[in-house]
């Protein structure tokens, strides 16, 4: 087998409602996804999706063919790794996220080729996962109060605070959420908006308040001063999310004791191959690996079947609003009433892709 194009096609996602998750990402109204499609010579093709509502794939879309394409072009797709290994080599001039979205590609392809759910090729673990709720920026403590207890009532395994970001309203709204669900998890993502004496105040906070874990407060390197505050709180610490980066990136937060769990998706680490690698690596340590929302409907997808093949991994993150994170496929995951969402059994991904949609958004085809 040998791949014979590699194409990406850009579509419209409009009537994208205002959304903020700290002070890191804003956005509103229309972004362009991309459609990765690898298809070989003997018919099987994989499928990805590259973008988000925050990022368009028209950021990275010409780099991926201009920089990737020609790596893959005449090769066998099922020498995944051996491929992957290459597709690094092209990382400052590509950038990580188009490298995730054809690795995501080239294992929709290999499960295709072989009849096989990703999550089987990975070797599963489970095939359902409880569910926690993302909030973005709300209005007011109240506001975040109310939607904890929605979900609450609705079954999920837990919900998750983006706060305003300013540490004494942050801290208001975890009280005020605390004091709404009672005996429930709920967990505090601070998206690297404090220093180091901030970080401390709520961190002291949201642990007297017994939160789940305590996720990128300090700035996103900031490897020094997590260390101390990791030492100083017993809440866990979440961290790692972010810089978007390769497997390597874990080595200093590892070696130093600077967080308790890891953290990646397939977009920001470069695919399925670094999630697991990563997922892996944290296990060995006894840490859990905690995958991020991937920024599209098909990467969620994509973590789902990681998910599915990792028993260091405790939750599936929906992001909030559905509206700014949804689009693409024609059955979105649902999480059900026992609070879990269940990985798609189908080859490869798995999900039906909406091509109709697609074909009438579209923007333009590169390759």
């Amino acid at each position: 087998m040998k791949i014979t194009d590699v194409t990406l096609t850009l579509f419209a996602w409009d009537d994208i409602p205002p959304t903020q998750y700290g002070q890191h990402s804003r956005f509103a109204g229309s972004s362009a996804l991309g459609l990765l499609r690898i298809a070989t010579d003997e018919g099987v093709e994989g499928c990805a999706f590259l973008g988000s509502a925050s990022n368009s794939a028209t950021t990275d879309g010409q780099g991926l063919i201009t920089h990737l394409k020609p790596v893959l072009m005449g090769r066998n797709p099922l020498h995944r790794e051996a491929l992957v290994v290459d597709l690094w080599k092209k990382q400052r001039a590509a950038g990580v996220r188009a490298i995730g979205a054809v690795d995501v590609a080239l294992w929709d392809l290999l499960g295709k080729a072989v009849g096989q759910p990703i999550h089987r090729l990975l070797g599963t673990y489970r095939e359902a996962v409880p569910a926690y709720a993302s909030s973005a920026v709300l209005a007011s403590p109240a506001a975040y109060a109310e939607e904890a207890m929605s979900f609450k009532e609705h079954g999920w395994a837990a919900y998750k605070i983006h706060p305003p970001t300013r540490w004494k309203e942050d801290i208001k709204v975890c009280e005020a959420v605390r004091k709404a669900v009672g005996d429930y998890t709920i967990m505090l993502d601070s998206t690297w908006s404090y220093d180091y004496p901030t970080a401390v105040r709520v961190g002291r906070a949201a642990e007297e308040m017994d939160f789940h874990w305590y996720e990128d407060p300090l700035a996103d390197q900031d490897i020094y001063n997590y260390v101390k505050l990791k030492q100083l709180l017993s809440i866990p610490i979440l961290a790692t999310e972010y810089p978007i980066t390769g497997l390597d990136a874990y080595q200093p937060w590892i070696m130093l004791q600077a967080t308790d769990f890891l953290r990646g998706d397939v977009a920001v680490k470069g695919g399925i191959t670094t999630l697991v690698k990563g997922a892996h690596l944290a296990e060995s340590f006894r840490m859990n690996y905690e995958v991020h929302h991937g920024g599209n409907s098909l990467n969620n997808v994509a973590n789902l079947h990681v998910i599915a093949a990792l028993r260091n991994t405790e939750f599936f993150e929906v992001l909030l609003p559905d509206a700014a994170q949804k689009y693409g496929l024609e059955q979105d995951i649902v999480v059900g009433r026992d609070g879990l969402v269940h990985v798609p059994n189908g080859p490869g991904l798995g999900a039906a892709i909406d091509f109709k949609l697609i074909e009438r958004k579209k923007i333009a085809v590169l390759s």
